[in-house]
């Protein structure tokens, strides 16, 4: 029982520690445009008789009761919706509810809430983060281009692309019923693995920006909380340890 407890408050600290450092991936992206705060999400192992794949032959009611600890699963992120703030640049767009803009580098097309844009040398919108690298989809697919000498660029609620007086195109906005097919490659961007995208009709905000959905002063009170809890398994493990060291050095010498 005394090494059971021991497993079962090491996997305590595993799932603790793991909440530590999604937590403060969270605080350090506080003010990241578009940033989806990172979900731990923990599950409870099931007892070992009924967790190994072969069964396990030995029965016996007591310790059949007993819970299997608990385990990590893969982070998801939080889709929700963040703050949105404006910022008086015509270049720049939120989303107001669900959807993501579709950005692509000429070979592979990414999905962003960063709604930070400009106007590169060619007369393409690229999204500010990634040096440029990223252009703007409009909602056939295709890049989105202006004149970089030409009247000054807008955009509308419906997200048409406008300069001067003129419509130039609209803005390429998808989203997916399936928000677990979506995964975080860096820099505000995530891919999908399947083909559950879809354009839709979102509202854009012009001239604003979405900022981060990871609310710092509950985000303060959960590291606080990950950390005694960390401290409270480790103490159990020192706990259990002591006890094996009693049971094997003194008790196994009694005649």
């Amino acid at each position: 029982m005394s090494t059971y407890g021991l497993w079962m408050s090491a996997a305590g600290m595993k799932v603790n520690e793991h909440r530590q450092t999604l937590l403060a991936n969270n605080m350090a992206n506080a003010n990241t445009t578009g940033f989806k705060r990172d979900l731990a999400v923990i599950r409870e192992r099931a007892n070992e008789r009924f967790a190994s794949p072969g069964g396990f032959a030995f029965r016996d009611d007591v310790f059949d009761a007993i819970p299997g600890g608990i385990d990590v699963r893969p982070t998801r992120p939080d889709f929700s919706q963040g703050p949105i703030e404006g910022t008086r640049r015509p270049l720049d767009a939120a989303i107001d509810g669900r959807g993501f803009f579709a950005v692509s580098d000429g070979s592979v097309t990414r999905y962003t809430r960063d709604g930070r844009f400009n106007l590169n040398a060619e007369g393409d919108l690229v999204l500010s983060a990634g040096e440029g690298r990223w252009r703007l989809l409009d909602d056939s697919g295709g890049v989105i281009r202006l004149d970089p000498e030409g009247a000054p660029v807008s955009m509308t609620p419906r997200g048409t692309v406008r300069q001067g007086d003129q419509d130039v195109a609209r803005l390429g906005i998808v989203d997916t019923d399936h928000p677990e097919a979506l995964h975080k490659v860096g820099s505000g961007l995530f891919e999908a693995d399947d083909a559950s995208l879809r354009p839709i009709e979102a509202r854009v905000v012009p001239e604003s920006l979405e900022g981060s959905n990871f609310d710092v002063m509950s985000g303060l009170a959960s590291m606080i909380e990950a950390s005694r809890a960390y401290e409270m398994n480790a103490q159990l493990v020192r706990l259990s340890d002591q006890t094996s060291s009693v049971a094997i050095n003194t008790v196994g010498r009694l005649p």
